[in-house]
C-alpha cells in the first residue's frame, strides 16, 4: 500500500488516481479543507494533519512506500516525528517533493523548511527520493478569471523565460520513485522542455483558444502584493527573484524527466490543450 499525502493537490491528485488505475491500493490523505478527495476503486481517503504526526499514524499502517508533500513551504510540518512514524508504521520507501530553488537557492529563507526537510528525509533511515520541480504549468490557471472577463494576462517579468513543469510529468515520476527500483537515493530536478516567458504563454493559451489575449505586464511591487494574497512574504519573495532574476540553473532545461519516464517532458503548448476547457 502507498500513501499519497497532499493527495487533493496538483500533483498528489493525479499521483493517487495513476498509482490506482494501476492496480495500487492506494491512502489518499488530505487536511479535509477544501477540494474534494480523488475517487476511483483502491483509493481509501483519510483526513490527517501533517503538523501533526500522530494524526498521520492510521494512515500509515500497513503502508509500504510514502510521497510526502508538504503545503506551502513545509515550515509547520515536523519532519522528524513524521519520518519517525513512518519508519515505526513499516514504510520502506520515501518520495518527497521538493522545489528546485533548494538547489538553487541554498541560503535563502523562502525554501530553507523544505531543505531541512530533504536533508530529515536522507537520514531517515528509510530508502529516498527527493524531486525538484521548478515553476508549475498550472500556474497558468492564475490568468482564469481575468482570461474569461477581460481577454488578458496580466503578470511581471513578460519576457522572462523558464522551463516550466508539468504536474502530470512530476506525478510520473513520482509514481516511478515509489513503485520502481533504482531510485533510491536520487534527487531529481524536474522542468519542461522549453522555456517559455509569460507573455509567449499568454500566446500560446490565445492560440489553443482560437483568439487573441492581451497581455498586460505588472511591476514587481504589483505582482508583490498580488502574491501575499497567496503565501507568506518570504516565499513571495523568493518565487519574485526566480521568476525576474533566474540564476543559470534555473534556466536550464533538466534532461531528468525523460532520464526517469524515456520520454520527453510536456511542453507548455501540450498542457495548455489538455487544460484549455479551464479558460473557456
Amino acid at each position: 500500500m502507498i500513501v499519497v499525502t497532499g493527495a487533493t493537490g496538483n500533483v498528489g491528485r493525479l499521483l493517487t488516481e495513476s498509482l490506482a488505475k494501476s492496480g495500487h491500493a492506494v491512502t489518499a490523505v488530505s487536511r479535509g479543507v477544501t477540494s474534494p478527495m480523488p475517487s476511483r476503486p483502491g483509493i481509501t481517503p483519510m483526513v490527517a494533519d501533517l503538523a501533526d504526526a500522530d494524526s498521520l499514524a492510521p494512515a500509515l499502517k500497513g503502508a509500504e512506500a510514502l510521497f510526502l508533500l508538504v503545503s506551502g513551504a513545509g515550515a509547520h510540518v515536523n519532519g522528524e516525528a513524521v519520518l519517525q512514524a513512518a519508519a515505526e508504521a513499516g514504510v520502506e520507501r520515501v518520495v518527497v517533493q521538493s522545489s528546485q530553488a533548494v538547489g538553487t537557492r541554498p541560503d535563502k529563507d523562502s525554501h530553507a523548511p523544505l531543505a531541512a526537510l530533504e536533508e530529515t528525509v536522507r537520514s531517515s533511515g528509510l530508502e529516498w527520493t527527493v524531486i525538484r520541480p521548478g515553476g508549475f504549468t498550472t500556474n497558468a490557471f492564475a490568468w482564469i478569471l481575468s482570461i474569461r472577463a477581460q481577454r488578458k494576462v496580466f503578470s511581471p517579468f513578460g519576457d522572462v523565460a523558464l522551463p516550466a513543469v508539468d504536474p502530470l510529468d512530476i506525478a510520473a515520476v513520482a509514481e516511478a520513485a515509489l513503485t520502481e527500483d533504482g531510485h533510491g537515493g536520487q534527487t531529481y530536478v524536474l522542468t519542461g522542455p522549453e522555456a517559455t516567458s509569460p507573455r509567449q504563454r499568454a500566446e500560446i493559451l490565445g492560440n489553443v483558444l482560437g483568439e487573441r489575449l492581451e497581455f498586460v505586464e505588472l511591476d514587481r511591487d504589483q505582482a508583490r502584493e498580488q502574491m501575499l494574497q497567496l503565501m507568506p512574504e518570504p516565499v513571495a519573495d523568493g518565487t519574485l527573484a526566480i521568476l525576474g532574476e533566474p540564476t543559470p540553473e534555473e534556466l536550464r532545461i533538466s534532461p531528468d524527466v525523460e532520464k526517469v519516464l524515456g520520454r520527453s517532458a510536456t511542453s507548455f503548448e501540450s498542457w495548455a490543450s489538455r487544460s484549455v476547457d479551464a479558460f473557456r
